[in-house]
């Protein structure tokens, strides 16, 4: 954070060196260009896939899925939280930061009771990286059981 407000002061006091407004400095694009190197530096996500779609699954079951990550980014991934759009899917994720290059997953569990028809799920983790959330999403056709599958259990 010093070093970038040692580099905005030093713009301004050039600026205000006579500068004419040609060669003027323009602050929001130093900003900008700021921002751009921070970004460069941070964690980053790369998932397999964003959207898992579980197919037809029958009522009452909990379907477990594990969406899978790299950080792809230059400095160490911390998952501060995860979220979901429903209480019948819950997720429980390590702690643990995942350096560089290496590899982590996001385990979710569905619980398919009281749910019926199509059924879209978000889960939204929350990290050190940019942007700090990003949305997977759960897909399932969940039908009811029928007389017949019933009996068979």
């Amino acid at each position: 954070m010093r070093p970038k407000l040692i580099y905005i002061t030093c713009c301004f006091l050039l600026w205000g060196c006579g500068n004419s407004g040609d060669s003027a400095i323009n602050i929001s694009n130093i900003e900008n260009r700021i921002d751009e190197v921070s970004k460069a530096n941070m964690p980053r996500f790369l998932f397999e896939n964003l959207t898992c779609d579980l197919g037809e699954i029958i009522q009452g079951e909990q379907i477990s899925y594990t969406f899978y990550f790299e950080n792809i980014g230059k400095s160490i991934l911390i998952i501060s939280d995860i979220g979901t759009t429903c209480g019948c899917t819950t997720s429980v994720f390590l702690k643990e930061p995942v350096k560089p290059k290496e590899k982590g997953e996001i385990p979710v569990l569905f619980d398919t009771t009281n749910k019926n028809g199509e059924v879209t799920i978000f889960v939204v983790v929350t990290a050190n990286t940019y942007p700090a959330q990003t949305v997977l999403t759960l897909k399932a056709n969940v039908r009811q059981k029928t007389v017949t599958e019933d009996t068979k259990q």
